[in-house]
């Protein structure tokens, strides 16, 4: 495999990665602001 093909293997994988962590912590600001649980559970 040639280097550039390596290089957008990688980029592909860190693109994933950011968008899968954009959406948690998007999640997490609303459910913040919302007052509710991030994962959907009962803590009490």
């Amino acid at each position: 495999m040639t280097l550039m093909g390596k290089r957008l293997i990688i980029l592909l994988v860190i693109a994933v990665a950011g968008v899968l962590l954009g959406r948690l912590a998007v999640r997490a600001v609303l459910n913040l602001l919302l007052g509710g649980t991030l994962f959907g559970g009962n803590f009490l």
